[in-house]
């Protein structure tokens, strides 16, 4: 395992200071770190981060395994993108450690992405820019998206789906072990989003990579999870999604409705659907069923 170390020396920083009460959870900061797993494609412990004097992470640990879908949900600010920038390596923390699988590529499809509509710029030229991809790679991931038409089609006419679908296209270059997505439903109508989320899902079952998915689209993205992780600074609970939806942290953030709502969801959704909507039956999906305490 490749280790990336990081030890601030901002004094508020440090353990011994997190016993007073900027927050309401004084149990975060009990007891030694946990070890890091070792079968993790990703792993966190114990990151803190602060941003002119506000606390923005405080002593998540996250694991991001293979073949699983992951999504972390939370309210606004609650640290979600910055916690992404983390692991990603693009954001140093101030404290805390992360693991990455050597050699592991990772396919990432950011929260915005704008399109300039005065440079012209085929689907296919997009999917490749600053990559080492040949021909027959690029029309693979463009059909394994639902994309296989759109490769000569200029970027800049492409509709909200069809561009996300362009853009996912590319993180799938290069065959990453992990897919982390950031709110990756943006611009899309509910259709559209419940469409992608299953490709997604699918994707995962035939390529195997882990997928950590940012959202606050709750009740589609946690019937296609694996794990949710609940997220609010602080990791208030984690677990399979119909355990975090029951958690009493879950109904704090998001309200007892939500958690009766997405109950009523999953009852009346406990199957799935291919590209045109059509059910399919949930058996053989191979859905983890253990919840992390």
């Amino acid at each position: 395992m490749d280790a990336h170390n990081v030890q601030g020396d901002l004094p508020q920083l440090a353990p011994a200071r997190h016993t007073h009460d900027h927050h309401p959870h004084p149990e975060l900061d009990a007891g030694p770190p946990l070890a890091h797993d070792a079968d993790a494609l990703i792993g966190a412990r114990s990151l803190w981060l602060t941003r002119s004097g506000r606390a923005i992470l405080q002593g998540v640990d996250i694991d991001i395994s293979s073949g699983e879908i992951l999504t972390l949900i939370g309210p606004n600010g609650a640290g979600k993108t910055t916690l992404v920038r983390v692991l990603l390596g693009l954001e140093p923390p101030d404290q805390g450690t992360i693991q990455r699988k050597p050699g592991l590529i990772v396919g990432y499809v950011p929260q915005r992405f704008e399109v300039d509509r005065a440079i012209p710029l085929t689907v296919a030229r997009f999917v490749e820019l600053g990559r080492r991809a040949e021909p027959e790679e690029i029309e693979r991931v463009l059909a394994d998206v639902g994309a296989g038409k759109l490769g000569d089609r200029q970027l800049s006419e492409l509709s909200g789906g069809e561009l996300q679908r362009a853009v996912l296209a590319r993180a799938l270059i290069g065959s990453p072990g992990v897919l982390v997505l950031d709110e990756p439903v943006r611009g899309i109508d509910y259709a559209g989003e419940a469409e992608l989320y299953t490709l997604i899902g699918r994707l995962r079952s035939e390529r195997g990579f882990g997928v950590l998915l940012v959202s606050h689209d709750l009740h589609v993205v946690m019937a296609q999870s694996d794990r949710v992780v609940c997220l609010n600074r602080h990791v208030c609970c984690s677990g399979v999604p119909e355990s975090v939806a029951q958690h009493p942290e879950y109904a704090r953030l998001f309200g007892a409705q939500a958690a009766r709502a997405f109950a009523l969801y999953h009852h009346h959704h406990d199957h799935r659907h291919d590209l045109a909507g059509e059910p399919q039956s949930p058996a053989g999906t191979d859905r983890s069923t253990s919840e992390r305490a």
